[in-house]
């Protein structure tokens, strides 16, 4: 029986046949099926409950069929926490974009990560805010031009971008933590391997684990898709290494 505060009805599959919600050459269709093809794999979508807060992330229940909340923008971790320690059988798993938990979910994603949560955050990271129009992001790079930076990021204004692998590896308690890429067919298999191996991590009760895979924004980059696969391989990962940072 469904608890009263879980989406309680799915559209079937075939309603969004031919149809979706995102922008030509979106990354976040790829990494919905890399998420459904990892769960229907490890037999845990009865199990799976998803939270997805503001922003494109947002939409990602209506492809995968899981039990799942919308939280509040940035508050993914916390509401996590909850599900987990009320419900520890659940697979609880937060999908995030950016704008969200690297820019007001900052301090969530921190404490949730620094206590150890038990459960798995796949962190999307396309440099820009991209269901609001394509603002800045904390991720932005450096001289990368967005609707909020027309002359590009200026760390003399904004700063750095945050690298949230990075940070979060300072912290004693997570157990999982890599960066991936979607950027070509060899990087999309190595993010499925890391998605499953975080999801594992919690099924196994080991601790936090967290998958930071790089996308891209075709529309808000006003790129072709294939320039902007092209900017995630040639500039993002310059500053944003493909890396394996913790696996215990």
């Amino acid at each position: 029986m469904r608890a009263p505060f879980l989406i309680p009805k799915y559209p079937e599959p075939e309603t969004y046949l031919g149809h979706t919600h995102y922008c030509p050459g979106c990354g976040h269709g790829i990494l919905h099926k890399i998420l459904g093809e990892v769960i229907d794999e490890l037999g845990i979508r009865k199990k799976v409950i998803m939270i997805e807060p503001i922003g494109c992330s947002v939409i990602a229940l209506n492809y995968l069929k899981v039990d799942g909340i919308q939280g509040p923008h940035g508050r993914a971790p916390a509401i996590a926490t909850a599900i987990k320690r009320l419900r520890p059988e659940s697979i609880v798993i937060t999908y995030q974009g950016d704008g969200d938990l690297a820019a007001i979910g900052t301090n969530e994603i921190i404490h949730a990560a620094n206590r150890g949560e038990l459960f798995t955050v796949i962190f999307i990271n396309n440099a820009v805010y991209g269901m609001t129009g394509g603002q800045m992001a904390p991720t932005t790079i450096i001289g990368q031009k967005t609707t909020t930076t027309p002359t590009g990021r200026s760390t003399i204004y904004s700063g750095y971008p945050l690298k949230i692998c990075e940070l979060l590896d300072t912290l004693e308690a997570p157990v999982y933590l890599e960066r991936v890429s979607l950027h070509d067919v060899e990087h999309i298999f190595k993010t499925k391997a890391a998605i499953r191996k975080a999801i594992l991590k919690q099924i196994e009760k080991r601790g936090f684990s967290l998958v930071e895979v790089l996308s891209n924004c075709p529309t808000n980059w006003k790129m072709s898709p294939e320039e902007s696969w092209e900017f995630v391989k040639n500039e993002m990962t310059k500053y944003f290494p493909l890396k394996l940072f913790r696996d215990k």
